[in-house]
């Protein structure tokens, strides 16, 4: 299984925000930690924000938060939201052309496996994913003292 870009951006973006909480971070803090184009980080943001995992501040003084608690925000459903209807093979597609659909048992075991891969992210909650703490924070180029968010 293999998640799309998008949702590894998106939980990336994720768990930087979790470590900044609660105070507000740039979509250029964002992309620079990583090394990600703004472009995508911004639209990732208006995404999570349409969905109700962040909250945004336009302007001057402006930023990014989590809309609530990193123990709440559980990494399975947020990974299933982002992949969305992405197909995992062919037939899984709505305009499925392969012949042997009818007859395959590939399609049942291939969504039975998707299923469990969901149900191992489904362990686990944003919080637990940035437990590593201030070896985050470094690889991050965070600070390490509480309540001071980079720019």
């Amino acid at each position: 299984m293999r998640l799309t870009t998008y949702t590894d951006y998106t939980l990336r973006t994720l768990i930087y925000l979790a470590r900044v909480a609660p105070e507000k971070a740039t979509i250029a803090g964002v992309a620079g930690a990583y090394g990600i184009s703004r472009n995508h980080i911004m639209k990732i943001v208006h995404d999570l924000g349409r969905a109700g995992y962040v909250t945004t501040e336009r302007g001057r003084g402006g930023g990014v938060r989590l809309a609530c608690p990193p123990e709440t925000v559980n990494v399975g459903e947020v990974a299933r939201w982002a992949e969305g209807g992405t197909p995992l093979v062919e037939c899984f597609a709505s305009g499925n052309a392969c012949c042997i659909t009818p007859a395959c048992v590939l399609r049942t075991a291939l969504a039975e496996a998707r299923e469990a891969f969901f149900a191992v992210l489904d362990g686990y909650t944003l919080a637990e994913l940035t437990r590593p703490g201030r070896a985050l924070d470094r690889l991050l180029g965070l600070p390490t003292q509480p309540g001071t968010a980079p720019a």
